[in-house]
């Protein structure tokens, strides 16, 4: 039996209500009463929310709310919901507003006053991390990184000396180029979970090196989408990550490697170009 008291549906409120990430039996019974009962439903993708609804056996008023439109649309879904319609957001799997333009949603209704409410349920993220085993006591989210360029070598950067439990996603055809620029990044001897089909007949739990990883799917396709799961720095790679470029190049060539392949090695301590790293330490030098 649902209890009124908490499980009425309020108009003039949105509600951001997860959905399964592949196993339709992960759906709540709260989640079911507010998708059949709220005025309208905002989804990401409209085509995949009617299948949705459709296993369900329920049907609903939909609008689409997505990254493209979220501006536009943001405004006329908080317009309905300050005339005192209901609203349940939903994303095409998993938690809303989480690496999703929900969160523009979420902030605008906070901003106006509009009251927010949250039916909890699957999350890719939380499910690969309980599946790692990997450190889970502290984590860091960080969605997809930067495509390329330098926000994207400045990220991974950052990554280098993270000392938490770290989690990304990625497409199946951008896998071997994250994963190498990872193993640059970061050290080919870092652990990590490879997670794709979570919950579902296939779920495939990938736990193994990042070399081993790239050596794999290299003769392996990558298939689905994938969640990755970084162990974090140790307290000796963090320190090394802290090294200035000319720093790092003296580390290498004092543990015997020659001028060449100290700058090389460098580079891929430090998360950077090895162009880069060499000007950075002449300009040190000078």
């Amino acid at each position: 039996m649902y209890s009124e008291e908490k499980n009425k549906i309020e108009g003039g409120t949105l509600y951001v209500v997860a959905t399964p990430i592949g196993n339709l039996s992960d759906i709540s019974e709260r989640a079911v009463k507010v998708l059949s009962s709220v005025s309208f439903i905002a989804a990401e993708d409209t085509r995949n929310t009617l299948k949705l609804l459709g296993a369900l056996g329920l049907s609903a008023s939909l609008v689409s709310y997505h990254e493209h439109n979220r501006v536009e649309a943001g405004e006329k879904i908080a317009a309905r919901l300050a005339a005192g319609e209901s609203c349940a957001l939903v994303t095409d799997a998993g938690t809303p507003a989480i690496s999703d333009p929900g969160e523009q949603l979420v902030a605008l209704c906070a901003q106006r006053g509009i009251p927010v409410t949250s039916i909890p349920g699957a999350c890719a993220c939380i499910t690969a991390l309980t599946l790692s085993a990997l450190p889970t006591s502290r984590f860091v989210f960080e969605g997809f990184l930067p495509v390329k360029g330098k926000e994207r070598r400045e990220r991974l950067s950052e990554l280098s000396k993270e000392k938490r439990t770290f989690v990304l996603h990625e497409a199946p055809h951008k896998l071997i180029s994250t994963l190498t620029d990872l193993a640059e990044a970061v050290g080919g001897e870092r652990r990590i979970a490879l997670c794709r089909e979570m919950t579902k007949l296939n779920e495939e739990i990938r736990r193994c090196t990042l070399d081993e990883a790239i050596t794999y799917y290299e003769n392996n396709a990558p298939r689905g989408e994938y969640v990755i799961v970084i162990e974090g720095a140790s307290e000796q790679q963090e320190t090394k990550t802290d090294m200035s470029p000319s720093e790092a190049i003296d580390y290498y060539v004092a543990a015997g490697l020659p001028k060449k392949e100290a700058i090389k090695a460098a580079a891929k301590l430090l998360g950077l170009p090895k162009n880069e790293v060499y000007r950075a330490s002449i300009e040190d030098f000078n």
